[in-house]
Parts: structure tokens; C-alpha cells; sequence
């Protein structure tokens, strides 16, 4: 297929979203638009199967007229799901760690792709906000009280391993309205985890989690099983890192990785009072 019949693909789906209303068409509906589109890479849509976007976004509360801020959101996986769905409605924000001569190359190359993707696509992107974080002295999210809900997939074992948890969850706390929404994906660890196997393993307790929204000041209000897998054993050489997608191992025992599929994780929703 080639670049200006994807464009005009995409262009049609934008023209879509933009144009319909909550009246016309629900937000599970302009998800599901959005998840379908040709901006999203074929490797990209394989993990819907094991991200359950469209239930975790709902579960959260989200909609398309809200400030939504995403921490940290690596190559920008859901930021392909979130950002067309908010264009022209709502707000996306992005925050991100800045980049310096200490940042590990991973980072790096999730932070070029992401800048990629955006410049892109300047018909799905071009209302996506950048905040620009400066670990671990300042985490400037969004003004205070600005923002609707804030979001996180899988970060908090990179928080713990910093030691930033804390001041990332009171960063939240401090940008999200009265009433407004924090939903944190992360990989699960067995309850009775130490903190060390945790950062080693990159599985995270909810009793964690849990404690460190609620020292932010939030207040625990659900959890899903949207993102549970009972066949991840949390026992693997490289720890979550063995699974897919990042499959650290290689070809060795690939197969039976594969029949695992991603980490067991955690959905959790809270509030600020």
C-alpha cells in the first residue's frame, strides 16, 4: 500500500472523528475508529490482544472531552489510541523525560520514535503538548488543577528503580482537578515482593502502587482484571523483560514465551478527593 493511500486512509478516519459527535457515535465507537486506523503499525495493532486499550481507557473514565496527561509514554503506543480521539475536543499531553547525555539509549530510541511518529502524522498530532520533565529535580506535568485524568502504562518499576515514584505520583496529584481520575497499568508481582526483586524483575506489588498514590493524597476507587494473565509465572531470567514484546532471551525458549504472551498486570483507578 502506498504512502498517500495510507494518508488518504488516515485523513478519512480523522475526518471521522472529527466530525461526529457523543450524540452520533459513543467514545467506545471512536476507539474502536481510532485502533482500526492505518497511523497504527501491524506490530503496534498485535498488542491490542494483550493491552485491551479500548476496556482499559473506559474502565479509566476516559472521554473526549477531557485534559488527559500520560506520563512517560515511551514510543507513544497509546498515544496513538488517545491523542486522534481527543484532537479537536480535548487535550493530549504528553510528558516526558528530557533527554541529556545521561539518558539510556532505550529511552532514547523511544523518545526519537515518538517525535517521529508525531511529525508524521501532523493531521492526527498536531494538538499533541509536550511537557518536558526534568528528573529528578522537577516533574512539571501540567498547571495545577488542570488536567482530567492522568495515565500511566508500565512505568513504576522505572520510578522505583530511580527512586522518583513518589514525586511523580504527587506530580500527578498536584495537575489533576478535584474529582479528576489516576489510572496506573503496571506489571504485577506476587504480593510479599521485596522492593529489590521488584526493581530486579520489573513486577510491581499493587500494595506498592497502592501506597504510593495514597501517600499523593489519592484515594483507591476500583481495580480490573482487564490486563491479568494467569499463565505469567514472574519467574523468568531477565525478569518481565523475558516476555514479549521485548523477548531479551531471543530465540531461546521464544516459542514458549510467545504461548505466554505480555506480563500480568495490574489495572488500578483512583482519584483525588
Amino acid at each position: 500500500m502506498t504512502k498517500e493511500i495510507l494518508r488518504l486512509m488516515t485523513a478519512i478516519i480523522v475526518t471521522l472523528i472529527a466530525t461526529s459527535t457523543l450524540a452520533q457515535s459513543d467514545i467506545a465507537s471512536l476507539i474502536d475508529t481510532t485502533l482500526a486506523g492505518s497511523h497504527r503499525s501491524d506490530k503496534n495493532k498485535a498488542r491490542d490482544l494483550y493491552r485491551h486499550p479500548k476496556e482499559t481507557l473506559l474502565f479509566f473514565g476516559f472521554k473526549a472531552e477531557q485534559t488527559v496527561v500520560e506520563m512517560t509514554p515511551g514510543a507513544g503506543w497509546y498515544t496513538e489510541v488517545i491523542a486522534p480521539v481527543l484532537r479537536g475536543r480535548g487535550r493530549y499531553i504528553a510528558a516526558i523525560n528530557k533527554i541529556t547525555d545521561k539518558t539510556p539509549e532505550g529511552v532514547r530510541d523511544a523518545d526519537r520514535a515518538l517525535r517521529q511518529n508525531l511529525a508524521d502524522h501532523p493531521e492526527l498530532y498536531d494538538q499533541v503538548e509536550i511537557a518536558n520533565l526534568t528528573p529528578p529535580d522537577s516533574f512539571p506535568v501540567a498547571a495545577a488543577g488542570s488536567a482530567d485524568l492522568a495515565l500511566t502504562f508500565r512505568n513504576v518499576h522505572n520510578w522505583a528503580r530511580a527512586g522518583t515514584a513518589d514525586a511523580i505520583f504527587k506530580a500527578f496529584f498536584i495537575a489533576l482537578k478535584s474529582g479528576g481520575t489516576l489510572g496506573v497499568v503496571e506489571h504485577r508481582a506476587n504480593e510479599g515482593t521485596s522492593l529489590d526483586q521488584m526493581i530486579k524483575t520489573g513486577y510491581m506489588t499493587e500494595a506498592y502502587v497502592m501506597e504510593a498514590a495514597q501517600k499523593a493524597g489519592f484515594t483507591f476507587v476500583a481495580k480490573s482484571d482487564i490486563n491479568a494473565n494467569p499463565r505469567d509465572t514472574k519467574d523468568y531470567p531477565d525478569g518481565v523483560w523475558t516476555l514479549p514484546p521485548t523477548l531479551r532471551l531471543g530465540d531461546k525458549d521464544k516459542e514458549r514465551y510467545l504461548a505466554i504472551g505480555e506480563s500480568d498486570r495490574m489495572t488500578l483507578k483512583f482519584i483525588k478527593p
